[in-house]
């Protein structure tokens, strides 16, 4: 079991940046890859980003590619969010997740779940 949590979010103005954070005590955490999605109400869950589980490739949504940056530190079994120049489009629940070994933007594919986390960007 790997229990994830998540911190960070809130609201903010377009224009901003926010950080989100994800942490677990797992031991395996540098086995797992982990993945960023969000999701607003009645929508399905989307991809946002993804970092292998050595951190040597990350993967990025369309709609964030060069606004947002997901890094991971193993040593402290952390991954981060980095949000730049949000827009009243990126509000939604974020949530962090981890898949074993390889990465992959289906949230299906993914086994743990953070508890998410709300980011609001007003205009």
């Amino acid at each position: 079991q790997m229990q994830l949590v998540q911190s960070g979010g809130g609201v903010v103005q377009a224009g901003d940046s926010l950080r989100l954070s994800c942490t677990t005590s797992a031991r395996t955490f540098s086995s797992y890859s982990m993945g960023w999605f969000r999701q607003t109400p009645g929508k399905v869950r989307d991809f946002v980003a993804s970092i292998r589980y050595d951190g040597a490739n990350t993967t990025y949504a369309d709609s964030v590619k060069g606004r947002f940056s997901i890094s991971r530190d193993n040593a402290k079994n952390t991954v981060d969010l980095q949000m730049n120049n949000l827009n009243p489009d990126d509000t939604a629940v974020y949530y962090c997740a981890a898949k074993y070994f390889r990465a992959s933007l289906n949230a299906d594919d993914y086994d743990y779940w953070g508890q998410g986390t709300q980011v609001t960007v007003s205009s």
